[in-house]
């Protein structure tokens, strides 16, 4: 079809040729540079991938195959990373419990950030079924109602038993709707005003989070079985969850203290800075900024756009690069440890043809990740790369 005279031998084995350079300048990889990490598990034909993402390159310095995802598992692999220098700020994960376990292990002085988006994709999967279990609630009270009106119309007696069962329809039918709503309300909270990048100090957070949490726990009964398990997740995770807003705390108090400001200036001009630039409520608070900092707004403004950037709630670096590592899975019958240290050394050394970023615009990960350029992963390789004349 391509008209170029090779066999799939001959491919076969020019890949192969690539595993043992790939995984040797895998191992060179310097990780000082990683402040906060991403763990995260991918699961391939029963068997676990551990992934490990710096979150602010998206260089990939853990992709292993195991046949076990406990903590000694964890603690090996991280161990063997912190002899390559890792030695982050922060860790960004789920609730794994192999996961948590083998960093405390490995890592007892770095601290383990919950992951918001967990938290919340769980919480909002929770009023889904809820709103689902109302409109089957509407839906049989309707049908309860035609009947009824049916009949009238056609001045037929109603059966008793009928009014009965549509009396109880409406009464399950607003019982459902009420649980929605408050459940919705709670979960709109707990986006917005607890677990939102711009929102109240870090004590009032948590005591919101309490708030919030006591009165999930007072509906339930409405699901027990989904509610009743994100009760228990949320109970755990309150610390973890919020700390991200402890340290941005720290951070609002450096930025006021040489300019003996109030904490809180930074605060609102975070907030408003966070807003969109269509959103009404962003120009009329930016001004009373603006007039009250004079020479000190751009400067403020850029910092807390850069610590807006730097702060990470959530393990999505990692998750998003699982979503990816999943199309290479299943081009393969059979993965195994050679496939992920060439997919691994890929993925970190080729470069963004475009990002939203623009520091990773033209750069691979392990670039953005050491500040240093490298050459093409072909030619990293020991390959040479076709240049068109």
């Amino acid at each position: 079809m391509l008209d170029y005279d090779l066999s799939l031998g001959t491919v076969h084995n020019l890949v192969q040729k690539a595993v043992a350079p790939a995984r040797a300048l895998n191992a060179r990889e310097n990780l000082g540079p990683v402040r906060i990490g991403a763990h995260d598990e991918i699961v391939q034909n029963g068997r676990p991938v551990l992934v490990g993402v710096d979150t602010r390159s998206t260089s990939c310095y853990l992709l292993r195959l195991e046949d076990h995802r406990d903590a000694d598992t964890w603690a090996v692999r991280v161990l063997e990373l912190r002899d390559r220098g890792l030695a982050p700020t922060a860790i960004v994960a789920d609730a794994g419990r192999g996961l948590r376990a083998g960093r405390t292990a490995a890592l007892p002085a770095v601290p383990c950030r919950s992951d918001v988006f967990h938290a919340l994709q769980d919480v909002h999967a929770v009023v889904s079924l809820l709103e689902h279990r109302a409109d089957r609630a509407m839906a049989a009270a309707d049908r309860l109602r035609q009947k009824v009106a049916g009949r009238v119309r056609r001045n037929q007696p109603v059966d008793p038993r009928v009014s009965h069962r549509l009396s109880q329809a409406d009464r399950e039918d607003a019982r459902a709707i009420e649980q929605a709503d408050q459940v919705a309300l709670l979960a709109h909270g707990l986006r917005h005003d607890v677990l939102g990048l711009a929102g109240p100090p870090h004590p009032e957070r948590v005591a919101r989070y309490d708030v919030l949490r006591a009165e999930r726990d007072a509906r339930t009964a409405a699901a027990p079985t989904h509610l009743g398990q994100r009760v228990r997740y949320l109970r755990g995770q309150r610390d973890d969850l919020l700390a991200f807003a402890a340290e941005r705390a720290a951070a609002f108090v450096a930025l006021a203290e040489p300019l003996e400001l109030d904490p809180q200036i930074i605060r609102e001009l975070f907030g408003v800075r966070t807003l969109a630039v269509q959103d009404r409520r962003r120009w009329p608070r930016d001004a009373a900024l603006r007039g009250g900092l004079g020479t000190h707004y751009d400067p403020l403004a850029q910092a807390v756009e850069a610590l807006g950037q730097r702060t990470v709630r959530a393990s999505s670096l990692a998750e998003n690069r699982n979503s990816r590592l999943r199309g290479y899975f299943f081009l393969r019958c059979h993965l195994g440890h050679d496939d992920l240290a060439l997919l691994q050394f890929f993925l970190n050394h080729r470069r963004f043809p475009r990002s939203e970023h623009h520091e990773r615009v033209d750069k691979s990960p392990i670039e953005v990740l050491c500040g240093e350029a490298q050459p093409h992963w072909l030619e990293s390789l020991g390959f040479t790369r076709f240049v068109r004349t």
